[in-house]
């Protein structure tokens, strides 16, 4: 499938998402603070609230992952591991920018945080607004839709070998506390 990116738009080089990957690892490994927050009520539709609700049982009210997870249990019902993203603030600004022609990625939460599996591995609590999240162990591999929003270039990034456990297209968490996070909240590891 193509690149569906307009001329002039910041679509990255395999070059220019290497050089920039000493930066995006230098981010904060704790106490960052929450910089936008996203709902996907459907497909191709984005939401950003001030606040979210996050509840073990229904995971965000309005976010599709209660109607239309990806990744499900074997009853049919979403895989709680993968309720909330996290996604780097400093990825975020190599592919997408407000007023793009493509969609925001879509991560409920954008942190300047380092989400490596050294800074953040499988199991980490983290408190965030009143709620707590774990780290999931499921990969966010950066899924077909990365590849055609943003560049093959981009997609390969995330999964080059050595890449994987730096996690680029941040993680992926369960909500192990009920609460709620508003824009500005930090996110701290416990």
């Amino acid at each position: 499938m193509a690149d569906r990116r307009p001329v002039g738009e910041i679509v990255k080089t395999t070059a220019e998402l290497m050089a920039a990957l000493p930066h995006v690892l230098a981010a904060p490994k704790d106490a960052a603070p929450v910089l936008q927050l996203c709902l996907r009520p459907d497909y191709g539709q984005r939401a950003f609230p001030d606040r979210v609700t996050l509840t073990r049982e229904g995971g965000i009210p309005g976010e599709r992952w209660a109607k239309a997870p990806w990744l499900k249990l074997a009853d049919g019902t979403g895989d709680p591991r993968i309720q909330v993203s996290i996604l780097p603030k400093r990825v975020l600004d190599l592919v997408w920018r407000e007023g793009d022609a493509e969609p925001h990625p879509g991560d409920t939460i954008i942190a300047d945080l380092d989400t490596s599996l050294a800074n953040l591995p499988e199991g980490t609590l983290l408190a965030c607004g009143t709620a707590v999240l774990r780290v999931s162990d499921v990969f966010n591999d950066a899924c077909v839709k990365w590849k055609v929003r943003y560049g093959a270039e981009a997609k390969d990034w995330v999964v080059a070998p050595g890449h994987p456990e730096l996690r680029l297209r941040g993680v992926l968490c369960s909500i192990e506390r009920d609460g709620e996070v508003r824009l500005g909240d930090v996110i701290c590891k416990l």
